[in-house]
Parts: structure tokens; sequence; C-alpha cells
């Protein structure tokens, strides 16, 4: 089986440390609700983690809930709620729309708000090895005392701040020694939750707390890291620095990163009002919405449209009559190709696409010849379907 590799920016031939995989994937910040995005991130990790118990794997999946934030907070004050009473609202709405979909639950589901200590913690190794700073009861990150900062994601040294501030940083902060530095305890502010530590009252930042969540589940070393293409800076540059500082260890073995949906010819943003929620899509049913999803491969931008739920519609439709067809008596529809296709397409890169136009073409083998013995054909679309969570029963598909 081969995987991107978004830090080499290679495929690369994916091997386990024994017969167990830990994988790490972050989380949203329930400050709204379950977009396309999610779903899009989350279903494909989903199959990832599928196929690797397919292929005998044990996994360890870990999935995060940033609770305290600064947008769950802008969000709570914007509409007058109690910041921990819309996290919870829209979290536990995130794991119904999960459920909904299809998705397996991660083995462990932590919230940022768990692991304070562990994050005071981390701050304290940081700041004690010389690597971050304290002023006025805030701690930064020193980004160029990381030689190697910038290596994940690749952009030039001339881009890293203007992102960075597209995406959360404060480039304005009076205690910071340089714009680009980011934050790993920030000071309290009036009217915000704050947690007492050894710099005085005050919150973690953004960084510091997947790092946190990653390394106590999973250890100082995890075999996959991902998230949405959007993480990798600064999210996932400033969780490598920080942590393999500490702990002068590889995070993440392989970086996987999906790609981003768009909406009208634009990316999906709440600011041009093109946003797709999954509760838009319930009408379509769970698996013509989750084919919705896997009919792109994960590393790809893709463009949602009409179209696109029409193929799926169709696609559903099509797989159901298939699994009604009744095995006849005769000669047996040889799966073999079939077979040997779909799991040469899952082992180059999660090619998800490509296995299910392997599936097609069974199907259409399946309803060619009604005197068929289709019972092995229709036993490996089972298996096959499962492995993408694709629920096949005779009373119809969910």
């Amino acid at each position: 089986m081969r995987l991107r590799n978004s830090l080499t920016g290679k495929k690369e031939v994916f091997t386990a440390r024994g017969n167990h995989v830990s994988m790490y994937v972050c989380g949203v910040t329930p400050y709204d609700i379950t977009h396309l995005g999610h779903a899009f991130t989350y279903t494909h990790f989903d199959v990832l983690v599928r196929y690797l118990r397919y292929r005998g794997y044990g996994v360890t999946y870990v999935q995060n809930l940033t609770d305290i934030d600064d947008d769950i907070l802008r969000k709570a004050k914007e509409l007058g709620q109690d910041w921990r009473a819309l996290g919870e609202k829209n979290g536990d709405r995130f794991l119904r729309d999960m459920k909904w979909l299809g998705n397996l639950q991660p083995d462990l589901y932590p919230r940022a708000t768990d692991v304070m200590p562990d994050i005071i913690n981390l701050t304290k190794d940081l700041l004690e090895k010389g690597w971050a700073y304290e002023n006025n009861g805030s701690v930064y990150f020193k980004v160029y005392s990381y030689k190697d900062f910038g290596r994940l994601s690749k952009l030039p040294e001339d881009q890293w701040l203007i992102i960075a501030n597209e995406r959360g940083n404060h480039p304005k902060d009076p205690n910071k020694r340089n714009p680009i530095d980011f934050v790993l305890w920030q000071a309290a502010k009036e009217g915000e939750p704050s947690w007492p530590s050894p710099w005085g009252l005050g919150r973690p930042g953004w960084h510091v707390e997947c790092s946190v969540m990653c390394m106590k589940f999973l250890g100082r070393t995890v075999d996959i890291k991902g998230g949405g293409r959007d993480l990798i800076f600064p999210h996932h540059e400033c969780s490598l620095a920080q942590c393999e500082c500490v702990t002068g260890q590889t995070l993440a073995r392989y970086w996987i990163h999906t790609g981003m949906v768009r909406y009208r010819g634009e990316k999906m943003s709440k600011s041009l009002g093109n946003m797709v929620f999954v509760k838009d899509l319930k009408g379509l049913g769970t698996n013509a919405t989750r084919l919705c999803l896997l009919n792109h491969h994960y590393g790809r931008t893709w463009e949602f449209d009409e179209a696109v739920k029409k193929k799926a519609s169709e696609q559903a439709e099509f797989f159901q009559e298939v699994w009604r067809r009744q095995s006849g008596d005769g000669n047996r529809l040889t799966i073999e190709p079939y077979e040997q296709s779909f799991h040469d397409a899952m082992a180059d890169d999660l090619d998800i696409p490509a296995a299910l136009s392997s599936l097609q073409h069974l199907a259409s083998d399946i309803l060619s010849d009604s005197s068929r013995d289709v019972s092995d054909a229709k036993g490996l679309l089972n298996r096959a379907c499962s492995i993408l969570g694709l629920e096949m029963r005779y009373g119809g598909w969910k």
C-alpha cells in the first residue's frame, strides 16, 4: 500500500511498526454545524481506517474536539451564548452527522479542555529548553529558533506571515518579539474563560492543543497524522515544530491531507455565503451522500454541484438494483479480476474513485446475464462496499 506523504510530496510504501497503526486526525472547532468540507475529510479518513483494518492492522484512531479557541469564543459572543454550551451543542450535532454518514466513531475523542495540565507541561518544557519565551503572562514559540520551520508546507518564508494572518495569527500582539511567533499560552482577557498556570490565568493557543492530545494518547511518534489541506500551514507546521523541539523525535511518519471542496466556483466560505451543510443533503440518503464524497480522490480539490449529486444518486440506485438481483444456477461469474483491480486501486494512495469504477464494472456484469451464478460476485460487492462504508441490504440502502 502506498500513501502520499505531505512531508516528502511523494507516494511512499506504507509500513507499520509491528502490526498496529496509530492515527491522529485534527477534529473540528464546534462553533458551527458540519459542512461538506468536514464530511469529505472525515469520510476519507474513515475509509482509510476501515481499509487498514481489513488488511489486518490494528488501528487506534484519535480525533479531537477543539472546544476552546478564538473562533468558538467569538461565535458565542456574537450569539450571546455560553461558549461551553455552544460547543457541546455543535459537537453533539457533528457526532450525529458523522454517524448518519456511516463513519465509524474514533477510538478516542478527547477535548482540549480535558488536557489542560498536559498543555501547561509542554509549554513549560519548551520554555526550559529555550524554544519559547514568556511576556506579560503569555508564552510564545520562537519560530526562527527552529531552523527546519517550513519543511512540511514548503512555503517560501515571505509567505509565512501572510498565510498565518489569514488563519488566526495576531501579528500586532505587543507581547510578541516577532509577528510570526505563535502563542502557546495566552494571558486571560476580561470576559473569557481561563485556567491557572505558572504564568497566571490564561488559556492555550490552538496549535499546542492538538500537539498535546496527539502525543498524550498515541505517543511521541504517530504513524499517520492528518486533516484538511488548509491545516498544513500554520497548524501542522507549528505542531511539528513544537513537538519535535521537545521530544527530539519525529512527530508523524506519514502526513496525509485532504483537498478542499468548492461550490459555485469558489472554496466554500461563510463570508461568500456558499456553504453546503450535511443537513442539506440528508434527502439524498446516506449512501448517495457518501458517494458524492467518495467519487473524488481524497487529495484533490473538487467542485460540488448538481451533477455530482445526480451521479451519486444514480450509483446508489444502480448498486441497489444489483444487490436485489437473484443468482442463477449457471456458470459462476469470475470475480478475481474485479477483486484485484479494486484492491490495486485502494492500495494506490487510496484511489477510491478507481475502486468504485471497478465495482461498477462488476455490477454491470452481474446484471448482464440472469442465468449466471453471481453469489460470489455479490459477496465481493458486499465486502468492498463495507470497506467503503456503504451499507447494502435487501430492504434498500440507507
